[in-house]
């Protein structure tokens, strides 16, 4: 007799009302639904309306602070070569009905593969339904929502997190807050997690330091800087996930502590990085004003600093993708042609012909970062770049 294989048992999970957000997409999800039912029975070709992503369709402000969606749409109309992509587009809202009002999520690969079983509408490749995900995000940007509302969440988790913070979670079983405290991570670190609103915080840090590489951040963390300069430690690990981007500025906005960014010289880690995590991209120009941190400065490391800090001997050469890239954001990138202090910095780094490390500071000792880097830096704030 064949041995009868266990019973598994449901996963259990607390009942959760909808809030305020969750109904808004419901409403966003079922009157889009209605729209094309209404257009479809009078026999008129219903068509869905998208804000274009594109650096193109982009405006920056200083006072505002991120870069704003323009007015540019593209339209979807139901016709013989849309009608594959239009009922993806329709598919995948219905989903996130779903999973609303069933308190549950998926990710962007899962999203995918839940299309497998709807015959010729299936997605042959991911990009697809990514493409298909981002217009559907872009349309509900223009309600105040994003996609972790419609719950679709990134695979990736966000960034690490160390210092004198706690973070207020739900346990997902019980429905009883949880603190975590992360000072008591030893030599390891809290992960953010890729939805982070229901997230609560506890701090009375001075201000939030933003590291791009793991092994500067393991090295403050390990060494408790945070303790010593009364901060937060956030490793975003290159250009920070939206959750890493979305977690800072919660925590910024809610307790009103500054941020600062702490990241290569080069091209890539002053125009990519920083400029992602302070104003977003044009590509994300939907949802800038939600994962965007408009009041983040850059302490380091700049072009004057290899000066100041006598780094020219460990310095590199610019690549041509670097010198590319430098005066494509001193030509098309608005962020850095609305502040002269940044174009003064980019050509000297272009003058310069070189980039430098966080890592180059290990020149004068691997802990000269914590004892005279960090400290001269934090103690001329008004230096910063913006």
């Amino acid at each position: 007799m064949a041995k009868q294989e266990p019973t598994p048992k449901p996963i259990k999970r607390a009942p959760r009302k909808l809030d305020a957000l969750d109904q808004k997409t419901l409403k966003l999800i079922t009157s889009t639904a209605e729209r094309v039912r209404t257009l479809i029975d009078k026999r008129s070709l219903p068509e869905l309306s998208f804000p274009e992503r594109s650096l193109g369709n982009v405006k920056y402000e200083a006072k505002v602070g991120y870069f704003q969606l323009g007015t540019g749409r593209k339209k979807r109309a139901l016709s013989v070569n849309t009608v594959k992509p239009f009922a993806q587009t329709l598919r995948l809202m219905s989903i996130s009905k779903e999973m609303v009002e069933n308190n549950d999520f998926a990710t962007k690969r899962e999203a995918y593969y839940v299309s497998k079983n709807w015959g010729d509408c299936k997605f042959n490749e991911q990009p697809e339904s990514d493409a298909v995900m981002d217009d559907i995000e872009a349309l509900a940007s223009l309600d105040g929502l994003s996609r972790e509302q419609l719950r679709y969440y990134p695979e990736e988790h966000g960034g690490s997190v160390a210092g004198n913070l706690v973070v207020i979670d739900t346990d997902s079983e019980t429905g009883k807050p949880l603190e975590i405290d992360c000072t008591g991570f030893g030599s390891g670190s809290y992960s953010i997690p890729h939805s982070v609103e229901h997230l609560g915080f506890k701090t009375d840090a001075k201000f939030i330091l933003a590291i791009e590489t793991g092994g500067m951040f393991q090295r403050l963390n390990n060494h408790k800087f945070w303790k010593s300069a009364d901060c937060i430690l956030i490793e975003t690990s290159g250009v920070p996930t939206r959750a890493t981007r979305r977690f800072v500025r919660r925590l910024a906005d809610e307790k009103k502590i500054p941020v600062y960014a702490f990241v290569d010289c080069d091209p890539y880690g002053i125009a990519n990085i920083y400029r992602t995590l302070k104003v977003g991209s044009g590509n994300a120009a939907h949802i800038n004003r939600f994962f965007c941190v408009p009041q983040a400065q850059y302490l380091g490391v700049t072009p004057q600093d290899i000066i100041d800090f006598k780094l020219q001997d460990a310095t590199h050469k610019l690549q041509e993708v670097d010198i590319k890239r430098a005066k494509d954001a001193l030509k098309n990138d608005p962020f850095f042609v609305a502040h002269k202090p940044w174009i003064k910095a980019i050509e000297q780094m272009l003058h310069m012909g070189v980039r430098a490390e966080q890592q180059a500071l290990a020149k004068w000792g691997l802990n000269f970062v914590i004892e005279e880097y960090l400290p001269k830096k934090l103690a001329n704030r008004k230096s910063f770049l913006p």
